[in-house]
């Protein structure tokens, strides 16, 4: 993983420009690389709901010099700004990348804790999966979920997020479900304020966190939530891409 901070508009430029080559040249067969940066219209995005009992996050597109930039303004909210894929992505991409920024963290706020469990900009990826291979707590939660709103979870998340506790890397387990995991992405007080370029390997990553490779990918979605800590936070998002990467 590569995290640059502060880095120049055409320093970035050509990094993604690399990183574009590098995918065409040497992508793994059946391996689906997709820009999904916001405005380009080639994925759609659409704001998505969290939970009817939660207040929305507001989302907004704003230009910041020559890209189309995420805005989230979160108060005491939490909601999605998600793809909308056609298909599911088969087999599921090697990589992902992206630009994120924020003025300041979350006080108080601590993924590790249920009642602390927010963070100022948040990446999600979700995977398709059998249910009937997950415990019986984790299926009734499936069927509890259909019955009561006709929409089944995704089989396994995998969510990026800014920890102010812990260090880059480091996977946390949902208190919620055994079938959230989040990743480090971003730690501390580096790098406030200024648009930070992230690059993952997903496979590996979602390997660390559940033990077997990933299904396909069903889509991938941000998130800016303050609904546990009831406070307020602003994150930008920008350049999301999945990726492939050589044999």
């Amino acid at each position: 993983m590569t995290l640059l901070i502060g880095i120049g508009r055409q320093g970035l430029l050509a990094v993604l420009m690399w990183l574009a080559l590098v995918t065409a040249a040497h992508a793994v067969p059946g391996c689906i690389a997709l820009d999904l940066g916001f405005g380009l219209g080639a994925v759609p995005w659409i704001p998505k709901a969290f939970s009817r009992f939660k207040r929305d996050t507001r989302y907004s597109l704003q230009i910041d010099g020559d890209s189309t930039v995420l805005q989230a303004q979160a108060h005491a909210s939490a909601s999605l700004y998600a793809t909308l894929f056609k298909t599911p992505l088969s087999p599921a991409p090697d990589l992902l990348s992206w630009r994120w920024k924020t003025e300041r963290l979350i006080p108080g706020a601590d993924n590790r804790d249920k009642d602390r469990e927010d963070s100022p900009v948040r990446v999600m990826v979700a995977f398709d999966g059998d249910i009937r291979s997950l415990p019986a707590a984790e299926q009734r939660r499936f069927a509890l979920s259909w019955t009561l709103s006709r929409e089944a979870p995704p089989f396994a998340v995998l969510e990026y997020v800014w920890s102010e506790q812990l260090p880059v890397g480091t996977v946390i387990a949902s208190t919620h479900t055994t079938q959230v995991k989040m990743v480090v992405a971003s730690s501390g007080q580096a790098g406030l304020g200024q648009w930070q370029l992230i690059q993952r390997n997903l496979r590996d990553d979602y390997v660390r966190a559940y033990g077997v490779a990933p299904g396909p990918v069903l889509n991938v979605a941000v998130m800016t939530d303050t609904d546990n800590t009831r406070q307020q936070a602003v994150g930008f998002y920008a350049d999301i891409r999945l990726g492939c990467q050589s044999p």
